[in-house]
């Protein structure tokens, strides 16, 4: 996510930092740079001569030029006004009132809006709520088998229309099945089109008037830039939408929309997609996102994701293990699931301050592609192997490597590495390990 702008200001910084006073013409030399990275990223132009326009006014006072920290003082402008463009704080759903409450999707085909639908889902029955998932676009062929199919993957019931009921008839239908089925959050996915038209319009705000939703979410495809703030202006006039959820982030290099939509249209971004999994959905912190792309990390969103990938109960069962010195190849497998859980390593590496700015200068691997292969051959082996690996001998590596598609090496390899933290854990124990937690890491 915002790679692109991310590397310029990231640039930006270094000069700036690099200076022990600031002149007025180094301010209007990097606010130069701070528009070209801008409006490169495809920020709306209106809101880029705005935001230069505040920080320029904001740098020139004695805030900055008095100070014996001049670039930090800058850059903290900066951050500040990224922040305000982007709404400066996060506003979450609305469940509250009469149950079930509405919660209305909308968007443009294309834009992820059904799977959207299913990570809402999966999101709200993690904070012990009930969604009912409602197939609304009855002329989008399989649109109704697409979210079924989600349903059945998350546990989340789905709506079952009847042949010619039409989309607002089956919005009301699922509303008054919810309270039967145990559902308390109604997560209606209407339909879209190739492009924005009067007999959609005309379709939702039917739906909107007939089911009365406490939530109206624009699905929004942030690839497409200032064409998504458009699509999102459009929507609003004509429903008064709620909120917005930006969908392929993880593909967006340049953020234009992250960094225009609230500003023009008024309306908070709840949540990012940032990928294809049903777990791959964030909520949107104006704070968290300015500090991402200037390269100053994201630790909050870090232990989010840690929290949500580790399993309170088992890691309290491989502290007492590892305290014991009975590490596993097993073991060794959960942790690299519990990593995956969290993202690619460039993701998490991205939100651990000073180092995401590496990634893209190439002075760090990621090695994705050594734990697919980790994996490959753990999963090869047997479970007598996987919790006694001493007893893997030259015909069982020889085995191992042709099931996981790799070589004799890469086994030796990974069974050496396995045995070096085995033999730290016996020495640690022999020495006292007290307040130990978690000693290993991938």
């Amino acid at each position: 996510m915002f790679e692109r702008i991310s590397e310029k200001f990231q640039q930006i910084i270094r000069k700036i930092s690099g200076y022990g006073i600031l002149r007025e013409e180094n301010i209007e030399q990097t606010l130069r740079e701070v528009r070209i990275a801008l409006l490169e990223a495809d920020v709306n132009y209106r809101i880029v001569k705005d935001f230069i326009e505040k920080v320029k006014s904001k740098a020139l006072g004695q805030e900055v030029m008095g100070s014996l920290t001049p670039g930090q003082q800058f850059i903290k402008i900066v951050r500040d006004e990224l922040v305000s463009i982007m709404g400066n704080t996060d506003t979450d759903l609305d469940l509250k009132g009469r149950v079930p409450v509405g919660i209305m999707v909308v968007g443009l085909q294309g834009s992820g809006k059904t799977t959207t639908c299913a990570k809402l889902a999966k999101l709200i029955k993690g904070k012990g709520r009930h969604p009912f998932l409602v197939p609304a676009d009855v002329k989008r062929p399989a649109a109704a088998e697409q979210l079924l199919k989600l349903g059945e993957e998350i546990g989340v019931p789905v709506y079952r229309p009847s042949p010619g009921q039409k989309s607002v008839e089956v919005c009301i239908s699922a509303i008054d099945d919810a309270p039967s089925m145990g559902c308390d959050i109604v997560i209606m996915d209407t339909a879209g089109r190739l492009h924005i038209d009067e007999e959609l319009m005309e379709e939702l705000k039917v739906i909107k008037m007939q089911t009365k939703p406490k939530e109206i979410l624009l699905v929004a495809d942030g690839m497409t830039g200032q064409d998504a703030v458009n699509i999102a202006i459009r929507f609003n006039e004509a429903l008064d939408i709620s909120g917005i959820i930006l969908t392929k982030m993880d593909g967006d290099a340049r953020g234009g929309a992250a960094l225009s939509i609230r500003a023009v249209t008024g309306k908070p971004i709840k949540f990012i997609g940032t990928g294809e999994k049903l777990d791959a959905i964030e909520h949107f912190y104006p704070d968290r996102i300015a500090s991402r792309i200037l390269g100053m990390g994201d630790v909050l969103s870090l232990i989010e994701k840690v929290q949500v990938a580790v399993d309170e109960k088992k890691a309290r069962e491989l502290e007492k293990r590892l305290k014991k010195a009975e590490f596993t190849l097993d073991d060794f497998k959960d942790q690299i699931l519990s990593l995956r859980k969290m993202g690619s390593i460039e993701e998490i590496l991205s939100m651990i301050p000073g180092v995401g700015r590496l990634i893209p200068e190439k002075n760090i691997a990621i090695p994705e592609k050594e734990l697919d292969r980790t994996l490959a051959i753990i999963n090869s082996m047997t479970q007598q192997e996987r919790r006694n690996p001493s007893i893997i001998n030259g015909s069982r590596r020889l085995r191992i490597a042709k099931g996981s598609g790799t070589t004799v090496q890469e086994v030796n390899r990974l069974l050496k590495n396995y045995f070096q933290i085995k033999r730290m854990m016996q020495k640690m124990r022999k020495g006292g390990i007290r307040g130990l937690k978690y000693p290993f890491k991938i």
